[in-house]
Formats: structure tokens, sequence, C-alpha cells
């Protein structure tokens, strides 16, 4: 049974069309994940699901009886005046209908004392009977335990439950917010950016929670991982219309993919078609004989019977660049020394002590308010430990990419930002490097504080590509960053010859680059060595493998391990080179083979001496595109 259905909706802000006939339709219970890059429509087509905004034309239709509630990204939650301003009682406040119903009954038990009137008390129990019905059956007798329960898997355990919402951060709020709605459970549940401000417990938990809900989710994400984990369709958001692909993000990938390969080829097929046809009729015309005439008018006649395949629409742009490194460093980078944070009444960490290699990519985990940022603030000498030692290796230079962008200057223009950090570059080189990150045009005019947080996040990627550096200390980059950004960020980091620090919640990110690990928690801190997976698998065995410390790790070993992955990367490099020759010259042998079946069914289907050679041309022909997708498929399994 359908659940709710987009039809041909279309939405416009003056002149710019924002979406144009998007249309779709989930069952009940389905998962959809809706991707597309920032500024594609994405939160405005929630907003006009979820009725906030109404669209210029287009119809939504949702089931009858069906409860719809919307997270809005870093929803700034509406503090309700239903109860007390504390974190519970905001929670209390999504069940307006039980704290109403609570209300009466307890009008009525207060009636009941004082009333001596048999009838009028007959009538007073009656109510209270009826009453206290309808309040459990809605759910009465449990919704307060399920709002501690539901603040409790987000992170906020009985401590926080009688603070003022007041005292919250942003991100807090928002993930009361997320908590609020998961508590009231609609039939209909819209998230837009929901792992934004979640760690990696919390964020394991919200996909378990949502994969086991039983009504129906639509979710705004670029946490491809999650989005794996969670939804079963996909909505395509692009040039302003948008696909329905009923398979999770990683086969939508591959299908999309597959159905552009095709359709570029259709239209490829037409166009050459057509051009053939079109030489037919001016060969004809040139000739101008009756029977010529009637020849050209015939296939004039073909081409426009002909279904015109459209072109593809080309794929939105996405930025690209590369990160040089200033140099080699010395095999010792980074070495922190019994390093301990603490504040009044309260200890982030202690003890923490690791070396850092030239190569390393290691990166800082641990449940929120667990001391990763500010850590990463103590490596850049923007905080004062408690206790113990940093220390830069020999000819380290840092680059620094700092959380929400806070480097920025608001009142700058786009430009003036990039050009006031480097002056000695010229209006050219700045405008080139914006370019790259996709500010063109009267883009590099806007001002710092109306830039979105994707733009916010691009210019900063800018501002560090330009720096001169070997060592690159990251506090979550990929935030608000859409999927081609994070891929982007992804293949330059990858490509990067220094060494690397992150916090990151990205597990895709994290999977593709971490090669050690430093787990902050408040058991302590932790050290571990390997990629992504052994990782996980040994803090879910509850396992802390045998580390080797920093002393025991030589210099020759952290030598050959950066030669190994720097000969990786050029394996990598080099495969994709390949697999971009092999595309040109497939496309150009399929192309040939085209042409020698049209000429085979044409005037060589009567010459036998040039149907012999273009037969042997096609068998020499096949038999290469077959050598070249064997090599092609041997290149991707390597690569994968």
């Amino acid at each position: 049974m359908a659940s709710i259905a987009v039809n041909s909706i279309s939405y416009s802000i003056g002149v710019d069309v924002i979406l144009h006939d998007v249309s779709f339709s989930l069952e009940e219970g389905d998962k959809l994940g809706v991707v597309g890059v920032n500024g594609s429509g994405k939160s405005t087509l929630m907003k006009i699901i979820s009725g906030e905004l109404e669209a210029d034309s287009g119809d939504v239709f949702v089931s009858k009886d069906k409860t719809l509630g919307i997270l809005h990204q870093d929803d700034t939650f509406n503090i309700s005046s239903l109860t007390d301003e504390s974190v519970l009682g905001q929670m209390y406040a999504a069940f307006p209908e039980l704290l109403s119903a609570e209300a009466k009954i307890a009008s009525i038990e207060e009636q009941i004392k004082t009333e001596e009137n048999t009838e009028r008390l007959t009538r007073l129990l009656s109510d209270l009977d009826s009453a206290n019905t309808r309040y459990n059956d809605g759910g009465g007798l449990y919704f307060r335990s399920k709002c501690k329960s539901m603040l409790n898997a987000l992170g906020f355990g009985e401590s926080f439950h009688s603070l003022p919402i007041t005292s919250m951060s942003g991100g807090q709020r928002t993930r009361i917010a997320l908590a609020r709605l998961l508590a009231r459970e609609p039939d209909i549940l819209l998230l837009d950016e929901p792992t934004n401000h979640l760690d990696g417990t919390t964020l394991e938990w919200l996909e378990e929670h949502l994969a086991a809900y039983k009504k129906t989710v639509i979710v705004v994400s670029h946490d491809r991982y999650f989005l794996d984990k969670v939804t079963n369709k996909t909505l395509d958001v692009e040039n302003r219309t948008a696909k329905l692909y009923k398979c999770p993000y990683s086969r939508y990938v591959e299908e999309k993919k597959r159905d552009r390969e095709i359709a570029e080829k259709k239209y490829e097929l037409q166009q050459k078609e057509i051009a053939r046809l079109e030489a037919y009729i001016e060969q004809q015309r040139r000739w101008n004989r009756e029977r010529n005439i009637i020849a050209a008018e015939s296939r004039e006649k073909a081409i426009a019977r002909m279904e015109k395949v459209e072109r593809p629409a080309d794929l939105p742009s996405s930025i690209r660049f590369n990160i040089n490194s200033s140099g080699e460093s010395g095999n010792d980078v980074l070495s922190v020394k019994s390093l301990g944070v603490r504040f009044p009444g309260r200890e982030l960490f202690r003890d923490l002590n690791f070396l850092l290699k030239k190569g390393d990519r290691l990166f800082i985990t641990g449940p929120n308010g667990c001391g990763k940022s500010t850590l990463i603030r103590i490596l850049m000498g923007m905080q004062s430990q408690s206790e113990g030692d940093v220390e830069f290796g020999y000819n380290v230079t840092v680059g620094y990419y700092a959380q929400e962008n806070q480097s920025l200057d608001p009142e700058n223009t786009v430009l003036d930002e990039l050009w006031n950090a480097y002056p000695g570059l010229t209006q050219t080189e700045i405008r080139n490097t914006l370019a790259l990150f996709m500010f063109r045009g009267d883009d590099i005019e806007k001002k710092v504080a109306v830039l979105s947080g994707g733009e916010r996040a691009r210019l900063t990627i800018a501002k560090l590509i330009l720096s001169k550096m070997n060592l690159l200390i990251l506090d979550e980059p990929t935030n608000h960053l859409d999927i081609g950004s994070r891929e982007a960020l992804e293949n330059a980091l990858s490509a990067f010859e220094g060494t690397v620090v992150a916090v990151s919640h990205d597990r895709y990110f994290v999977r593709k680059l971490a090669t050690r690990f430093i787990a902050l928690s408040d058991k302590g801190c932790s050290s571990y060595f390997g990629d992504y997976d052994s990782y996980k698998s040994s803090m879910s065995a509850g396992i802390s493998p045998s580390v080797p410390s920093a002393e025991e790790k030589t210099d020759v070993s952290g030598k050959d391990d950066y030669l190994r992955r720097k000969a990786e990367s050029a394996r990598i490099r080099k495969a994709e080179r390949r697999l971009e020759a092999i595309a040109k010259e497939c496309d150009k042998l399929e192309l040939r083979l085209v042409d020698i079946d049209d000429e085979l069914s044409g005037p060589a289907g009567s010459d036998y001496k040039r149907a012999a050679e273009l037969s042997d041309e096609k068998i020499i022909t096949e038999d290469r595109l077959m050598q070249l997708y064997e090599e092609e498929e041997e290149l991707r399994a390597s690569l994968e």
C-alpha cells in the first residue's frame, strides 16, 4: 500500500527553477535516501513534502490518518511551553495529547474529592474511567520511559535530564530534536542530515533503529555508509529533476553509471545515423535527378519519424584539486608524551602517548565530548594542555582544517578571503583556484557571512591547498560537503605524499584513508595500527591488540612503510590512467564495429572482396575489444 506519493512537483524562486516535475511514490515501510549535490533542492523537497513550502505545481498525497514528522538540518529546536524547559521536560512535550490528558485526569480527580452530589459524582467517575482508557491506549503508561530511553540512546544520560534546554549547544539541541521526533514515532519520518553532530556509537545506534523502523522514512544524507545501512531506495535529485532507484546507495551509483553510459551510447548512435542519412540526402540532392530527389525525401521522412533520443544532461559540477606536499619531513613527524587535559571537576584524558611517523594516516576517535577537538587544538598550539609535551619533527610544516570553518572572516568576500591569505598571488591565480572549488562569476563577490555550510567548507579547503605543508591536521573536514566533494577530498588525500592527522565521523572517508587510530574514552587512551575494518573488529571484540611503542618503531620500518604507501599510490594512479585510455579505445572500436555493420548491410553487401575485408577487420576489432574488456575488469578488481 502506498504511504506517500509526490506527483509532478515544481518549485521556483523568482526566475530560478529549483525543482521541475518531480514524481515518486513510496510503500509502507520503505526507507528512501535522497541524494544530490549541495543546492540541488533536497531540503526544499523535504519542506514541500512536510507542507512547510507550497509547490508552484503538483501535489503531495499522504495516506489517510498517517502522521508526519520532520527533522531539519541543524534543527534550532523550538522550545515548547507545555512543560518546563528541562531537557526531559522538552522531551515530554513531544506528546501534547498525553500531557493534556494527564491534566484532565488530575482535574477530574480533584473534582471527585469535593463532589457530594451522587449523580454528578457518578458522571465524574465515568468521565475519569473514559479519560484513563484513552490515556492508556495512547501510550500514557510508558511514554515517559520511552523519552528517557531515547535521550540515553542519543548520548544524554540522566545527568542531562534536569538541565535547561537553553544550556545546550546547537549540536546538542539538534540531537534532542531528533530524540523527540523518534520518540513520537510518526508514520512518515523526514530526516534532513540526521547524522550531523552524532558520534560513532550514537550513529550506529541510529542506523540500527531506523533499519528496524516499521514505518516510512525519507532521509537526506551525504553519509554513504549510513545510506547503505538504512535505505532500500534512492532518489537522485539532479539538474532540477529527480529519478527514483529501487536500491540502496552503492547499487544506485552503479546503476546510474550504467544508465548514463547506455543513454550516451544511444544518443551517439542515433546522431551518427542521422549524420549518415543527412550526408546521403545531401549527395542525392547534388545529383538532382527525379529518383535522387525521391530518395532524399524518403530519408528526410525517416529522420522525421525517428523518436529522438535526448542527449544526457551534463553532470553537476564538482570540486577537483590536488594537495601538494611542501617537501619531505623527517621520519618522526610528531611526538606526544604523557599528554593530559583537565578542567575543574573533569578530566578529558591523561597519559596520552604516540609517535607519528612520516606517511601515517592517523584518525582520532571517541564519543562526543571525549576531547578529540581539544587534542587537535593542542597540537595546533591553540590550547594549552594540563600536562605532557607535544613536539614536531624536523622540517615539518602544518596545514590545518578547522571544524565548522572558524578560520573564515565573515566580513570578507570570497575573493578577499583567499587573496588576503595569499597576497603574493595574482588575481588570476586566486580566481583560478576558486573556480576549482566552484566559485565562479558573482560567487566570488559574496560575503563569507552569507555562504552555506558547504560553500564555507569548500572555501576553507581552497585556502588549505594553497599553503605549503607536509602534515595535514583535519577536524571533521567532510562536514557540510556533498558526496562528490567528499570523494574529491578522499582522492586528494590518498595521493598526498605527506602525513595526516584527522577527526572524522564519516566512515567511508575513514575506511579509505586510515592506517592507524587513537581511541579516546572514559576508560583511557588506546592506540591501534591497521585499517578501519581491523580497528572496528578489535573494538567490537573488546580487544586491544599488541601495539609496538613509538620507540620500537624504527626509522627503517617507518621509511619502508612510507615507501610502500607511496608505491601503492603510484600504482593506483597508473591503473586509473590506464582505465581512462581503455575507455577511449573501447569507444573508438565500438563505433568502428557499428560502421562495419552499416557498410556490410549497405554497399559492401554486393561487393564480395570488400565484404571479406570488412569481415576480417570485424573479427580483429572484436578480439581487441575482448582483450580490453578483460584488462579493464582486472584493473577494476585491483582497485577495489
